[in-house]
C-alpha cells in the first residue's frame, strides 16, 4: 500500500475509533499485509505535522494515540454542551495531587500531609471519576488500602506517564486539569496550606517504650509541688 493511502487509513481509524489506539492496533488495520512498528510511527509523525495548524492535534497518551481538541478551542466547544462540567473543591484537588505524586499512599498519609481529615466522599468522588483506585494494602494494623492513580487519570490530562506530571505543586495540577475542561471551586471546609509536595515529609509518631514512660512519669513526679501545711489551723 502506498504511504499516502496508509496515512489516510490511520487517520480515519483514529478519528472514528472514539478512543485511543495503540501502535499494535493500528498495525492490525493492514492485516494480512505486514506493517512494521517503525512504519506506523512514521505515519503518525507525518499526521501530527499535517494537523499542526488545526483545531485538533494528534497526541500520544497512556492508552495510545488519539486526536483531541487543542486547549485554545476549549472555550468554544463548551458552548456545544449546555450542561455544566463537574466542579471539584480544593480539598479534592489537594487529595488528588498527594496521591499522584506520593503514591502509593494510605488515607492516613494524606491526612498527615494535608493536616485535616479526608472525608470518605472525597475518596469516593475520585474513584467514581476513575482517577484513583486501590492498588494494594500496607502491612500493619488494619492493613489500610494503598491508593494510586489510574491510566484514566493520565488520559484525561493528556499524559503518557506519571513522570510527565507538572512540578510538585497543586496549583499547576489545577491549571493542567482546567485546560482539559475541568473546573475547581473554593472548598467550604477549613483550608489547609497550599500543598507543595516537594517540601512535605510524613512524620510517623514514635511509640514510647514502657521504660521511657516510667522515666517520664518519675521526672514529672519529682517536679510536682504541694501546698505547705497551714499552721493557723493547728489547735
Amino acid at each position: 500500500m502506498e504511504e499516502t493511502q496508509a496515512i489516510k487509513v490511520v487517520e480515519t481509524a483514529l478519528l472514528c475509533a472514539g478512543t485511543a489506539l495503540t501502535v499494535a492496533e493500528l498495525q492490525n488495520l493492514f492485516d494480512p499485509e505486514p506493517v512494521s512498528v517503525k512504519e506506523v510511527q512514521d505515519w503518525l509523525e507525518k499526521l501530527q505535522q499535517q494537523w499542526q495548524d488545526r483545531g485538533l492535534e494528534l497526541v500520544l497518551i497512556a492508552s495510545g494515540w488519539r486526536f483531541q481538541s487543542k486547549a485554545s478551542m476549549q472555550r468554544y466547544l463548551e458552548r456545544l454542551n449546555p450542561e455544566r462540567t463537574p466542579r471539584y473543591s480544593r480539598a479534592v484537588l489537594e487529595t488528588l495531587a498527594i496521591i499522584a505524586w506520593k503514591q502509593p499512599v494510605t488515607r492516613g498519609d494524606i491526612e498527615a500531609i494535608r493536616g485535616v481529615t479526608v472525608s470518605s466522599q472525597i475518596i469516593k468522588t475520585l474513584e467514581e471519576r476513575g482517577w484513583i483506585d486501590t492498588i494494594g494494602h500496607r502491612d500493619g494494623p488494619g492493613r489500610p488500602a494503598l491508593l494510586g492513580t489510574t491510566k484514566q487519570f493520565l488520559d484525561d490530562l493528556g499524559l503518557r506517564a506519571l513522570d510527565e506530571l507538572p512540578s510538585l505543586d497543586s496549583a499547576q495540577l489545577q491549571q493542567a486539569m482546567q485546560e482539559q475542561g475541568l473546573e475547581f471551586e473554593s472548598s467550604t471546609e477549613r483550608q489547609s496550606p497550599d500543598v507543595s509536595l516537594n517540601r512535605v515529609n510524613v512524620d510517623v509518631p514514635q511509640v514510647a517504650s514502657p521504660d521511657s514512660e516510667a522515666q517520664s512519669d518519675a521526672a514529672t513526679g519529682s517536679q510536682e509541688s504541694f501546698p505547705a501545711p497551714d499552721d493557723s489551723k493547728k489547735q
